[in-house]
């Protein structure tokens, strides 16, 4: 007999609730049930960053959070990084500076870029480092993704 529960928790401004097992993780739901493609599994084991969502704020990878533990937290993904149907600053970024080669890594590093820039409107190139340092890229060589970061400091509409 499979156990489900009720799950509440706002998912890129919007409440939902969604029936599952406590035990899924949250990127299971996103991908599986609620069809949110932004969040990218690779190595399931919160190495590479490509999962990367906001939970209350905070950066984490949705392959380590348990759908229980997101009970009642507020969840961005890279969809709801765009408000009004306009880019934010670092998502605009990358499309200018073309920092995305394959896409797969790029939804966890723009909004790993973005709470950053959240939390520190001017990074600097180290702070930057740091931030996307829980992001692997196999493609680009990181060298456009951290001048589209920087490029989006001076824009600044995160």
């Amino acid at each position: 007999m499979r156990v489900e529960h009720n799950i509440s928790f706002k998912l890129n401004g919007k409440p939902i609730t969604v029936k599952c097992p406590p035990a899924y993780t949250l990127l299971e739901v996103l991908r599986d049930q609620l069809q949110v493609t932004g969040p990218k599994e690779d190595c399931a084991k919160g190495e590479c960053g490509a999962c990367t969502v906001l939970m209350n704020g905070q950066p984490v990878c949705s392959c380590l959070v348990l759908i229980s533990q997101a009970e009642n937290s507020d969840i961005i993904t890279s969809e709801g990084l765009e408000r009004d149907g306009r880019l934010n600053a670092v998502q605009k970024a990358f499309i200018d500076h073309g920092a995305v080669q394959c896409g797969h890594c790029i939804p966890g590093m723009i909004v790993s870029a973005s709470a950053l820039l959240i939390r520190n409107p001017r990074p600097t190139k180290a702070d930057i480092k740091n931030a996307l340092s829980g992001n692997l890229c196999r493609c680009t060589g990181y060298t456009k993704i951290i001048a589209a970061v920087e490029d989006a400091t001076k824009k600044r509409r995160v």
